[in-house]
């Protein structure tokens, strides 16, 4: 008998229990989790989301300096922020990761982790569940807004990540962190969509 759909889901599992800091094992488990329930809300593939969820920080168990040395190994482009804050590398690191170490081709998938944590402008519906899945999964609690932020996931998600990118921008003004420009960009992009329907609420009202 083969490998079954679950088998490569499992195998990736286990190595990622070896690998990452308990904490952010468990916090994987929580997006891997928070992504199915947005993709079966808003009629995603279930399984692009888990895989995307589970892998989406594969890379973070690395220290900056070796997330920074391995980024230059694999010549992979960093930005301007990520080059004066390692932190972010290790959304790219996870992409090439997944690729090489964990033979995942989808590039949906690898997309999604990809922009898990910066987003982008117009963001792929498996993109944004992962971006949100990262900010609202179970374990987080850190952010005032959460609880809004989550109704608002699951009910209109364009708007659940607007209200996470101005969480963000807000967050990285008042402390010394560097805003990347593709944040930037991503919130200027979902603010448009914001405030284009809260005019078109006002104008039905």
């Amino acid at each position: 008998m083969g490998k079954q759909p679950g088998d490569k889901m499992d195998e990736i599992d286990e190595a990622l229990k070896k690998i990452l800091p308990r904490k952010r094992y468990r916090h994987s488990q929580g997006v891997r989790y928070t992504a199915c329930a947005l993709a079966m809300a808003h009629g995603a593939d279930i399984p692009k989301a888990e895989m995307a969820g589970l892998l989406h920080d594969c890379a973070k168990y690395m220290s900056d300096k070796v997330l920074y040395r391995t980024s230059k190994k694999y010549d992979i482009d960093l930005s301007e922020a990520e080059e004066r804050n390692p932190a972010l590398i290790h959304a790219k690191v996870g992409e090439y990761f997944a690729k090489t170490k964990y033979k995942v081709t989808d590039p949906e998938i690898l997309s999604a982790i990809r922009y898990h944590t910066t987003g982008r402008a117009d963001m792929t519906l498996l993109e944004k569940i992962v971006f949100t899945a990262d900010y609202i999964e179970p374990m987080r609690f850190k952010s005032a807004h959460l609880p809004e932020i989550r109704r608002a996931a699951f009910c209109d998600l364009d708007e659940g990540v607007y209200l996470i990118l101005s969480d963000t921008l807000h967050y990285l003004a008042n402390s010394t962190k560097d805003i990347d420009k593709t944040t930037a960009e991503a919130y200027n992009f979902y603010k448009e969509i914001h405030d284009r329907k809260s005019k078109h609420s006002e104008d039905v009202s």
